[in-house]
This record gives structure tokens, sequence and C-alpha cells, in this order.
């Protein structure tokens, strides 16, 4: 029986041998294999409201185009459609970042805008104005200054010439019934 006590007092002093020599290994080797986790960046949420110029009523699916930009690197473009009350939320752009906020809606002029985004939270108000009348340092063939008049131009097309009628030919007069003679 004493030899067994002897084989298991070895055996239990090999094993913590072990396990103090793995232990001290883990500790020494800074370097882990795998992947190393890197948290997103931090984003903020940016709400952008779009409303006619005139009226101040909001404008329902407009496109609103954000093309962030953080350290001179194109970060690429989302587009949102605004909502019935003319909001477009998003919060996926990092803090930190320049944004270029583009908004078409139907029958107004396009808008655009550059943003610095420093804060969590940004509120944007755009308003949009109805396309204004083209100017022009050109002239026109007649030596007037040329301009357009405002919204969308659809170019000017040559009526083809009307078909003349086809000769119609006239139908052999037939003589006029005359009274009996009596």
């Amino acid at each position: 029986m004493s030899s067994q006590r002897a084989v298991w007092s070895q055996f239990a002093l090999v094993l913590c041998l072990a396990l103090i020599s793995l232990q001290a290994l883990a500790q020494d080797s800074p370097a882990r294999r795998g992947r190393k986790y890197k948290p997103p960046p931090d984003t903020s949420h940016i709400e952008v409201q779009v409303l006619k110029h005139a009226t101040g009523k909001p404008i329902m699916n407009a496109a609103v185009v954000f093309n962030p930009t953080k350290d001179g690197k194109d970060l690429g473009s989302l587009e949102v459609k605004t909502d019935p009350d003319g909001k477009a939320i998003i919060d996926v752009i990092p803090t930190g970042s320049t944004v270029r906020v583009q908004v078409i809606a139907n029958g107004f002029s396009t808008y655009a805008q550059d943003y610095q985004v420093d804060e969590p939270t940004r509120e944007i108000q755009v308003s949009m104005l109805r396309p204004q009348e083209q100017v022009s340092s050109y002239e026109d063939n007649t030596g007037k200054a040329s301009n357009r008049k405002p919204g969308v131009q659809e170019p000017v097309r040559s009526k083809p010439a009307a078909k003349p009628a086809p000769p119609t030919t006239p139908a052999p007069a037939t003589p006029a019934p005359t009274a009996p003679q009596q």
C-alpha cells in the first residue's frame, strides 16, 4: 500500500509541476493567435428635415444622399428616402467625419452642402426651392443675351409639314330633272 501512495504522490507532484509550468508559459507569451477585435468607430445620429421653401410643408419621398469622408478617405455613399414628415434619419455616419448631404426631390432644385459631424447628434433643416431661371453669359444667334424660362426645358422641334390633301375628282355632273311638259 505504501508503494501505491508513493506512486500517487509522485503523480500529484508531476501534475502540479506541469500546471505551474503551463501557467508560467501562458503569462510570458504576450502574442496571442487569432483575430484581434477592433471595435467599430463611434457613429452620429443625423436627422435631415426636408421642407418646401414657399410653404414650409414637408416633402415626402425626397432622396437624401450622404457621402461621408474621414481623413481624406471616401467611406461610400448612402441614400435614404424621407418619410411623410419629410425626415430622413441615419445612424451609421462616423463621428468626426465630413459628410456631403445632397437632397433630390421631384419639381425642386437639387440641394447639396458639406457638414462637419463632430457631435453625437446632428439636425439639419433643408428648404427646397423651385427651379430658377437659368442665367447665361453666352449670347444666342440674334445677339441678345441668352436666357431660359424656369423649369424643365424641352428642345424645340420643328413640326413636319402637313401633308397636302389628296386631289378630289369631281363627280360627273348629272342633269337636273326637268319638269314634264304638258
